[in-house]
């Protein structure tokens, strides 16, 4: 049963300082102005959420009824049925809203792999996130029980990676991509510049996630630093983006290079893996390999991202007409559009 709080207008917002998924989602919130206490997760609150299914961070509580939430993605749509109107992140026009749905999938899911490898793959990143994670998680622990707590984390950390498929015989094709979302933010992004005009959307959010983790651990940071500065910049400022106002861009505008690169990697990359793991798991078989780069990759069947791309076919299927017609354009340009059409 959720905890009895005192009566709140504002969200509960539990997570951690070290979790893409958990800046998203108060990034989010902030930018929306929707009132919200954030709450780091610790083991002081631990048997409250014991019961929260899946076991996840972010979770979100609902003022009205004190029930729990998980999954950044379908906590953003709920906001927007919720608060609607009201500093919406997706974009008005049909055809950038399902671009839009494309990247932040992109982000949630295949950029992860970035945030992953990166922290738990080199020396100074696995002590430096070690640490920063158990004194966020337990903050009561000093001395040798806070050193333990440290090791004991990334030792089950780094036990996970070759279940998310990051292994060393995958990286070079996880750092690539790494190198090439810089690549594409590094000439557009600004203060007041983002994927779909001058305001942010969930797919700004969604990168923002990542690159929040990936712009804090000393590997990946060097890199940004060393090309893509303006892109780190981004990422401090889109942390609270509250006193952004801005507009979307136009349907009949060009589309910005940054959105046409990420669009490239999702059609070269991300989705050619959705389908070998959705045709991996059709089969019943427990991991898959697919080409990607020009490199082999491997990993063990993931259901949750036979889901995501189910529900990115199920909103294609939705949009009709002129809407469809530019989506099909777009991704015929980059890449995709047969593998996600079916």
């Amino acid at each position: 049963m959720p905890e009895q709080r005192p009566h709140s207008a504002a969200y509960r917002l539990v997570g951690t300082n070290g979790s893409p998924y958990s800046v998203k989602l108060r990034a989010i919130l902030r930018y929306r102005r929707l009132p919200f206490v954030w709450e780091l997760r610790t083991e002081r609150n631990r048997a409250e959420l014991a019961d929260v299914r899946p076991p996840v961070i972010p979770v979100l509580q609902y003022p009205e009824d004190g029930s729990y939430h998980v999954d950044t993605t379908p906590i953003a749509c709920a906001l927007e049925a919720r608060h609607p109107g009201e500093r919406s992140i997706l974009p008005d026009d049909p055809a950038h809203a399902f671009l839009c749905h494309l990247i932040e999938d992109l982000a949630d899911e295949w950029l992860t792999k970035a945030m992953f490898h990166y922290r738990w793959a080199y020396e100074p990143d696995i002590r430096y996130a070690g640490y920063w994670i158990a004194d966020d998680f337990y903050p009561d622990r000093v001395g040798e029980a806070r050193e333990a707590a440290a090791r004991d984390f990334a030792r089950r950390q780094i036990e996970r990676m070759p279940l998310v498929g990051c292994t060393p015989a995958n990286a070079p094709v996880i750092e690539e991509s790494y190198h090439r979302v810089l690549a594409a933010l590094e000439p557009h992004v600004g203060a007041y510049r983002f994927l779909f005009g001058t305001r942010p959307s969930l797919a700004d959010f969604g990168l923002f996630g990542q690159l929040r983790t990936l712009a804090t651990d000393p590997t990946p940071l060097a890199i940004m630093r060393a090309e893509a500065q303006r892109t780190e910049s981004w990422v401090r400022q889109l942390d609270d983006a509250s006193g952004i106002e801005g507009e979307w861009i136009g349907s009949n505008e060009p589309r910005p290079e940054a959105v046409t690169g990420l669009l490239r990697l999702f059609g070269e990359v991300y989705l050619p893996f959705l389908a070998a793991n959705a045709g991996a798991a059709a089969r019943g078989e427990a991991e898959f390999e697919v080409e990607l780069l020009g490199r082999p990759f491997r990993q063990g069947v993931f259901r949750y991202q036979v889901k995501c791309l189910a529900e990115l076919r199920r909103r294609l299927a939705e949009l009709d007409g002129e809407a469809r017609e530019r989506v099909r354009r777009a991704l015929e340009d980059t890449g995709g559009w047969e593998l996600l059409a079916g």
